[in-house]
């Protein structure tokens, strides 16, 4: 079997770690094949003392117990190509000493297989082949610069306190789902890669390769995949659900309904993809698992599709209510056209709009090029999703880049104070205590008792937006101390800039 599959059949290796489910085929029907091999053999052991050679099952073929010389057995039936009624045969030679005859120069028992080799049988299914290379690539591409940038966009959100709301939490939620579904889908391809490329050579070898790697890594892989798959799309419903509440009723959303949320994103999946591995161990235990087609599919299909629709049918109730809108606003038609279409784009990649096409086409109702052109453009949007969605709601958004700013320029401005403070022996901070004294005000603590109290000063808040860090001189820490008093004590409330509808949906500050 591993010479066959190592050196008869390189298209085969090829065409499985593209298309998975031949190779998985093929090696869940020599399984069943070595089993019946081996009941064989048991039942037909010789009860006499002649010369033989002792039956085995040599990694391809089931040998019989055979007297001396040319023994032939019909090509196993595993092997893709071999239809019932063929006629090709498999040799091997039982010496008079009642051994297996060895090749010339070598420990390897002969075997003439050319009868049972089809050099041919995939030459159909190389462009294929190399379609779904491509798309493979694109895949691990677009899945790579999702997981970097959604992880850069919760870095920052995580570490800027004033950005800390429901809102903001839902997204980092969802930003969570896409980098953990964007390691899940890099890791399954990291793991059929070395699964279908690294065969064993020797019966030892497929046995731990079939009762390890294909029946515990592999399926782990796959379940993982279709686990962090579902937290994604219920997130994607989750976010659906919190701009129709934010949009259509009166109450504000408060920090109690977000273990709600969570529940819905990251326990709902559980719920299907439980017993579809249960279901799938019990009927369909074959492989990796690789194979999406038949009534076992639904279990994980069905839920996901109805969260679809569903987010389909908010997106449609949202797109309404701001076209009503725009109507009452009297706005012209080139605006109202514009801010239309701006809420639209904006919306499609935060509630996965584009998922309800592919839901309706289905791979099994398209084939051959236009079942690429859906797989295509499907796998396009899919692993860049995440990319899309992390510039739009972090990257891009006017609430962060303004707080980023903020912060950086306190980060100059305390750094260039530093280098230039005039007493090195006090730290900045305690600078601002000293700025409340009046200029002429004697700092010693006897005189300051005697004096009966400080003097009041004014002190005036420093605006780093038009100032610049040249500016700030010695002794003037009073303004720059309560700039930064005032902007870290800010509010960790519930709603933060941008949260109106107006905001929301014109401004796309998500």
């Amino acid at each position: 079997m591993a010479l066959v599959l190592l050196s008869a059949l390189p298209a085969l290796l090829y065409a499985a770690q593209v298309m998975g489910s031949v190779l998985d085929d093929l090696i869940y029907k020599r399984g069943e094949y070595q089993e019946n091999c081996t009941r064989f053999l048991k039942a037909t052991f010789p009860a006499g003392t002649g010369i033989f050679c002792n039956g085995t099952f040599d990694v391809f073929a089931c040998w019989p117990h055979s007297s001396p010389g040319i023994v032939s057995i019909p090509c196993p039936p595993y092997l893709p190509w071999i239809r019932e009624g063929a006629t090709g045969n498999v040799y091997k030679e039982c010496t008079v000493d009642g051994t297996w005859r060895t090749e010339e120069n070598s420990s390897s028992i002969w075997r003439n297989q050319s009868e049972c080799e089809n050099q041919y049988f995939f030459k159909p299914e190389e462009e294929e082949v190399f379609r779904q290379s491509v798309l493979r690539v694109l895949s691990i591409v677009g899945y790579s610069l999702s997981f970097s940038s959604l992880c850069l966009a919760v870095l920052i959100m995580s570490l800027l306190r004033k950005l800390h709301c429901t809102r903001n939490y839902i997204h980092m939620n969802l930003f969570v789902s896409f980098i953990l579904r964007a390691t899940a889908v890099i890791s399954k391809e990291v793991i059929l890669q070395a699964t279908y490329t690294n065969l064993p050579r020797d019966e030892s070898g497929w046995n731990r390769y079939t009762n390890s790697a294909i029946s515990f890594l592999c399926k782990a892989s796959k379940v993982s995949l279709e686990y962090f798959v579902g937290c994604n799309y219920f997130w994607l419903l989750v976010e659906a659900i919190f701009l129709h509440k934010l949009l259509f009723t009166a109450v504000l959303t408060r920090k109690r309904l977000l273990k709600k949320y969570m529940l819905i994103g990251w326990g709902t999946p559980l719920l299907f993809v439980i017993p579809w591995t249960v279901t799938k161990t019990l009927y369909e235990n074959k492989g990796c698992w690789l194979n999406n087609i038949g009534w076992i599919w639904w279990i994980i299909r069905g839920p996901i599709t109805l969260s679809v629709i569903v987010i389909f049918c908010i997106f449609l109730k949202i797109i309404r209510l701001l076209l009503s809108k725009l109507k009452a606003n009297q706005v012209k038609f080139t605006d109202y056209r514009y801010s239309l279409i701006k809420a639209t784009l904006v919306l499609i990649p935060l509630l996965g709009i584009h998922e309800i096409v592919f839901t309706i086409i289905i791979d099994e109702s398209v084939e051959g090029s236009h079942r690429y052109i859906r797989n295509f453009v499907h796998l396009t949007l899919s692993s860049f999703q995440g990319l899309i969605v992390a510039v739009l709601y972090c990257f891009a958004n006017e609430e962060v880049k303004a707080e980023l700013k903020k912060r950086w320029q306190l980060l100059v401005s305390s750094s260039h104070f530093e280098v230039h403070n005039c007493f090195p022996e006090i730290h900045p901070k305690n600078l601002w205590k000293s700025s409340q004294k009046s200029p002429g005000q004697n700092t010693e603590p006897s005189q300051s008792k005697e004096d009966g109290g400080h003097a009041p000063t004014q002190t005036r808040p420093l605006q780093l937006a038009d100032q610049s860090a040249e500016d700030v001189t010695c002794g003037r820490s009073s303004g720059l101390e309560f700039y930064m008093r005032k902007s870290l004590s800010s509010s960790d409330g519930e709603m933060t800039l941008g949260e109106t509808m107006e905001e929301i949906i014109e401004e796309s500050e998500f």
